[in-house]
């Protein structure tokens, strides 16, 4: 159960997030801002024109950039953007595609592998990492273009992993994608999500009382249920591959995502399933009859608010047979804005509520034994 007397006491809460996740997450915009300052290491970028592909890669935390560039891509960019977290360099890259090797330490090995293939093969290369780190070596040996992450956050906070510091990662994609024309991603455009993610940093802040923080209020909606996290949009697509990923890596919660329209029908047929809604009994005893099970929570994440959707609403038909089956729902639209700026409040939103989640839980939103020993093993196995 969450304890939300934890959740409403700031110090409480700072002894509890022992590596400061809510600081660095808070300082999601000047990770934007600094990104836009390096935005001239792009000419050459720029100079080498539109690719016939780009291919994103990432391991871990870094591997959601790949999903949110996709997302955002959707089906207006020409080029098609695919995303790969592991495995050999597919066959059909060449000298004439963009490889984006993304790793906030820069030794995550399957990016590294995929770069040094992709250096030997004569595609174009941009990584994002550490400078001195093995992957920046590579691509100053393959005469790629390195986009460097700063090894020290925003003075007073801790230096962001890359769970927590998944802007520093994003923004310079985002940049590189706009120079090499396959996403439209302005400098006004990131500035704006950059103001987003403040103004959701202020909300969501953890000074900010319960039932206040939009964040803290959707960190008790989520509690004790399993997420079907619904998009609805390309940067809802993109938020949502986001908060699956901090929902099972930060709050260790199970969750499972769909996309209107295509999964609306995979995602109904689970209303009558295992995680149905449980009838609601007044007299039962939790101490005698044990703790309630886990009941669906349908979270819609949309790029616009249901008064300012479409005609044709994607998302009203899943929320009226949600409604009917007793399946609870927590809805979240982003403000009107460029897809960027959307794509900011919605997952600033859902970084805030999954890390509360976490403390409210009694867990540590940044650190997990199991995925240590998982990291210890991949490092014996090479």
């Amino acid at each position: 159960m969450l304890d939300e007397t934890l959740l409403d006491d700031p110090d409480a809460l700072q002894a509890a997030d022992r590596d400061g996740a809510l600081r660095v997450l808070a300082t999601a915009g000047a990770q934007v801002r600094a990104a836009l300052a390096e935005e001239h290491a792009l000419d050459r970028v720029a100079d080498d024109g539109r690719p016939r592909t780009v291919l994103v890669a990432g391991l871990g935390g870094s591997a959601v950039v790949g999903e949110v560039v996709a997302a955002l891509a959707g089906e207006h960019s020409s080029v098609p953007v695919q995303r790969r977290r592991g495995g050999p360099l597919p066959g059909w890259v060449g000298s004439l595609d963009l490889v984006i090797a993304v790793s906030m330490s820069g030794r995550a090995p399957e990016p590294l592998r995929i770069a040094g293939e992709a250096a030997r093969r004569g595609a174009r290369l941009v990584s994002v990492c550490r400078d001195g780190s093995p992957l920046a070596d590579v691509t100053r040996r393959a005469r790629g273009t390195l986009l460097t992450v700063p090894r020290t956050g925003v003075p007073g906070a801790p230096p962001p992993g890359s769970r927590t510091g998944l802007w520093s990662l994003l923004a310079p994609v985002l940049l590189a994608c706009d120079a090499a024309d396959v996403l439209e991603v302005d400098h006004a455009e990131l500035a704006g999500a950059a103001d987003r993610l403040d103004d959701e940093a202020e909300a969501c802040r953890p000074s900010s009382e319960s039932f206040v923080n939009p964040a803290k209020l959707l960190a008790a909606e989520l509690d004790g249920s399993v997420p079907v996290v619904l998009s609805d949009g390309d940067a809802a697509q993109g938020a949502a591959a986001r908060a699956v990923s901090m929902l099972h890596v930060t709050a260790r919660v199970p969750a499972v995502r769909g996309t209107l329209p295509d999964d609306a029908g995979d995602v109904v047929a689970l209303f009558d399933g295992a995680f149905r809604p449980a009838d609601d009994d007044v007299f039962a005893d939790p101490f005698v009859d044990g703790p309630a099970r886990p009941t669906l929570r349908l979270l819609l994440l949309a790029d616009q608010a249901g008064e300012h959707r479409a005609p044709a609403d994607r998302a009203g038909p899943v929320l009226e047979v949600a409604q009917h089956a007793g399946v609870r729902v927590s809805e979240l639209a982003a403000d009107p804005g460029r897809p960027v700026e959307k794509l900011a409040q919605l997952v600033a939103r859902t970084d805030f509520a999954a890390t509360y989640l976490a403390l409210g839980s009694g867990l540590d939103p940044s650190r997990s034994p199991h995925l240590a020993d998982l990291r210890e093993v991949w490092a014996e196995r090479g």
